[in-house]
């Protein structure tokens, strides 16, 4: 059995899946994914510098990401570009990565879960979900980052009430990280229960 985690920014998704991991439960990262398929030697990361030049590289010759998410916010046939060359790509890593696991169930952290055809991967969708507040709020401390630029992530990302829509399983993450892992066990429990 397959569970895609997905959640907005600053839900607690890390959190989750982290407790997960404890109890010995095989992650898959769909976010390390994408940094794989594009490390230096990868034909991805050939394909982007072949495409945006040799300048969308750092001196040691990995990819420039800061550089790569300029040019791809400011235009949309860039960014289009892009997610043809890496989502395919990306998919196979995650494959790879599902089929290689060796416990009961294993979990498939998305943020992007239900906005790409990720989701096919999985049995089950769990969502972590905090109010917008709180997303702010934790994603602002955390990457320092102004609350603009979080309502912008916010609004590329699912609308919160489609996504609790799409959701077999939610963890409401208000309270403490010991409230949230005790949530975490008995879902676990009752994940292992229904296998």
């Amino acid at each position: 059995m397959i569970i895609g985690l997905t959640g907005g920014i600053g839900s607690g998704k890390t959190a989750v899946s982290d407790t997960f991991e404890k109890l010995g439960i095989t992650v898959v990262d769909a976010d390390l994914a994408s940094r794989v398929v594009v490390e230096k030697g990868k034909p991805c990361l050939e394909e982007i510098a072949k495409h945006f030049g040799d300048n969308i590289l750092n001196e040691s010759g990995e990819l420039n990401r800061a550089k790569l998410r300029e040019i791809i916010f400011n235009s949309d046939s860039e960014k289009s570009w892009l997610e043809s060359l890496l989502h395919p790509a990306i998919a196979e890593q995650i494959k790879q990565e599902l089929n290689a696991s060796k416990s009961p169930y294993t979990i498939l952290v998305s943020p992007l879960l239900l906005e790409t055809n990720q989701r096919d991967f999985c049995d089950k969708i769990l969502v972590v979900d905090v109010p917008v507040e709180i997303q702010m709020e934790r994603t602002t401390k955390r990457d320092g980052v102004s609350a603009d630029q979080v309502k912008s992530i916010i609004k590329s990302q699912i609308n919160r009430d489609e996504r609790l829509k799409l959701a077999d399983e939610i963890i409401i993450n208000e309270g403490s990280i010991e409230d949230l892992e005790m949530i975490v066990r008995e879902l676990h429990e009752k994940l292992i229960s229904e296998l």
